[in-house]
């Protein structure tokens, strides 16, 4: 067996990115070794450069280049709200609505026990470190709402309610300029559950 060639390994190594399989990963390596090197090289250097500067926010455990990152050094979050999401990706989501001025807390993940993913793979300890710092008056439950998701919220909610935490989770329902007739059914019967006065 010959050894791999150098296009092989980074038509491999393509493959790591989400819902990129061999076909796509094939397509991205000829299209940045044939149409666009100078992308190619713009692409390596700035993974390389993350992979050296960028860590994990001492407080939030976000991705950052400083000790903690900017929404955690900002003296105009309030520091009584903690809202929990999965991803980084879910922190720039919920940035992006401005409706939240609190602070957060990045699990990384979300308990599945099928994969091995249990409550120290997801820091669940720092979180509570976090959670009773004697600043924090409300946690806001924001993980997704698959089962893991689901799962991952109760979880901490039970964990961090007896510590005398208010403990919410974000709402779900109809989408902003959604028409009913084209909601599926589970989205509606849970608006209706979620539903408050007017």
């Amino acid at each position: 067996m010959k050894p791999a060639t150098a296009l092989d390994e980074l038509i491999d190594a393509l493959r790591c990115l989400p819902g990129v399989g061999p076909k796509s990963a094939q397509r991205m390596a000829y299209h940045l070794l044939q149409s666009d090197q100078a992308g190619a090289q713009r692409l390596a250097t700035a993974l390389g450069r993350a992979l050296a500067s960028v860590r994990r926010c001492a407080r939030c455990n976000t991705f950052t280049e400083d000790e903690l990152c900017a929404i955690c050094a900002s003296p105009r979050r309030d520091p009584s709200l903690l809202c929990i999401v999965e991803t980084p990706a879910d922190l720039a989501t919920m940035e992006q609505s401005m409706a939240y001025r609190g602070l957060y807390f990045v699990l990384m993940g979300r308990l599945s026990p099928l994969d091995g993913v249990g409550p120290r793979d997801i820091g669940l300890d720092k979180l509570v470190a976090r959670a009773t710092d004697g600043a924090v008056k409300e946690v806001v439950l924001a993980t997704n709402f698959t089962n893991e998701g689901e799962a991952t919220a109760h979880y901490i909610g039970e964990m961090l309610r007896d510590r005398g935490l208010k403990i919410t989770r974000i709402a779900r329902g109809i989408p902003v300029g959604g028409e009913l007739e084209y909601v599926d059914a589970g989205t509606l019967a849970q608006a209706v559950y979620d539903r408050r006065p007017a």
